[in-house]
C-alpha cells in the first residue's frame, strides 16, 4: 500500500468500541460507565476512536438503552454465552457487511482503556497495508494488546467458524491462524513516571491510578 494520510486511512475503517465484557473485578460496577475526570470512561474511549475512523459503533450485551448518551449505534455479540472480545470483533464485522459495505476493516479498543494513542489505527493501517488476510495488533512496553487490532472484515466467515467450534475464545489463538502484524507504541510520561498508552482499568485500584493519571495522560498519546 502507498503511504496514506490520516483522512485516507479514516475513510476505510469501522471502529468498533468492545464493551460486552462482565467487568467482573469491579466489585459489580460496569467499569465502562464509572465516571473519570468528568465524564463516563467509555466516553473517552469514544472520543479518542471517533476521529480515527470513518463510523463507530459499540458492542455491548444486555439493555442497549444504557449507551445511548453516546450517540452510536449498539450491536451486540451474535455468539450467545459471553465468548469474550472475539465475540465482539465477529458482531463488528457483521454490522460492518450489513450496515456499512464500503467499510472492509474494523479498529476495535477496548471500553477500559482510556489513554490510548491518537494515531493507532493509521499506525497500524500503514504497517499492514490494509492487506485483505493480516491482522495488525498494537504492542507496547514488551506486552501485545490483542483486543486494540485492525481486522479484515474479510475474515468474519473464519472467525465465526472458530468461535463454533469449540476452540475456546482466545483472541491469539484466532490470529494465529492468519498473517499478522505488530505495531509497538512508545511508553508515555504521566504521574511521575513511564506509563503504558494501553493502560487498561480492571480492579478498583486501577481506577484510582486512572483517576491520578488523567490530567496528564487525557492529552497525551
Amino acid at each position: 500500500m502507498t503511504a496514506e494520510t490520516a483522512s485516507e486511512v479514516q475513510a476505510r475503517v469501522l471502529g468498533v468500541i468492545l464493551a460486552g465484557g462482565l467487568s467482573r473485578r469491579m466489585e459489580g460496577t460496569e467499569k465502562s460507565l464509572m465516571e473519570l475526570a468528568g465524564k463516563p470512561l467509555i466516553t473517552h474511549v469514544r472520543d479518542r476512536l471517533a476521529p480515527q475512523v470513518a463510523r463507530l459503533i459499540v458492542n455491548a450485551n444486555g439493555d442497549a438503552a444504557r449507551f445511548d448518551f453516546l450517540g452510536l449505534p449498539a450491536v451486540a455479540d451474535t455468539i450467545p454465552h459471553h465468548a469474550g472480545p472475539l465475540a465482539g470483533i465477529l458482531a463488528g464485522m457483521r454490522w460492518a457487511e450489513a450496515q456499512t459495505p464500503d467499510l472492509r476493516f474494523i479498529a476495535t479498543a477496548a471500553t477500559d482503556t482510556p489513554f490510548f494513542p491518537a494515531d493507532f489505527v493509521a499506525r497500524l493501517a500503514s504497517a499492514s497495508g490494509f492487506a485483505q488476510d493480516r491482522i495488525a495488533l498494537a504492542t507496547s512496553g514488551g506486552y501485545r494488546h490483542p483486543v486494540f487490532g485492525l481486522w479484515p472484515v474479510a475474515l468474519a466467515n473464519d472467525l465465526e467458524t472458530f468461535l463454533n467450534s469449540g476452540q475456546g475464545g482466545k483472541v491469539m489463538r484466532f490470529v494465529e491462524r492468519h498473517r499478522l502484524t505488530e505495531v509497538d507504541f512508545d511508553l508515555l510520561l504521566a504521574d511521575g513516571g513511564p506509563m503504558d498508552p494501553f493502560f487498561n482499568v480492571n480492579t478498583p485500584e486501577e481506577f484510582e491510578r486512572a483517576r491520578r493519571l488523567a490530567p496528564e495522560a487525557v492529552h497525551a498519546g
